[in-house]
């Protein structure tokens, strides 16, 4: 087994920490969010069904991404947190809330990085 570096660390509890805070978020249905959801074309009813279950998405990826962050753990994290991130502008809230969201998406790319790129699709679900 491989020493995981303390910037590992770092990254694997900071990408824990947002995901589990949106995750709660989400469970709770926090309603602040609503049009976020609604600015990618969902109604406001679908996006009521929806933020509990993306919550438990989140916090599924948070777990994962502390215990066993595989790469395809990480592209989902910097996908989903760009994608996050870019819905505040797309639901008419300034811009800097979305350049204030890029460690969302950055730490998980970053330890990805760290783990190098995938390049057979096996290395997906492995960790380094």
């Amino acid at each position: 087994m491989k020493k995981i570096s303390t910037a590992e660390w770092i990254l694997r509890i900071g990408i824990f920490g947002t995901f589990l805070g949106h995750g709660i978020f989400g469970l709770e249905g926090k309603e602040a969010w609503i049009p976020l959801v609604t600015a990618f074309g969902f109604t406001e009813s679908t996006a009521t069904t929806l933020l509990p279950i993306i919550g438990g998405m989140d916090v599924a990826i948070a777990v994962l991404a502390l215990l066993y962050p595989a790469r395809i753990i990480l592209i989902w994290a910097a996908i989903w947190g760009f994608m996050t991130a870019l819905s505040r502008p797309m639901a008419d809230q300034p811009f800097w809330d979305f350049v204030e969201r890029w460690a969302n998406w950055a730490a998980p790319l970053a330890l990805l990085a760290l783990q190098g790129f995938p390049k057979k699709f096996k290395e997906l679900f492995k960790v380094r």
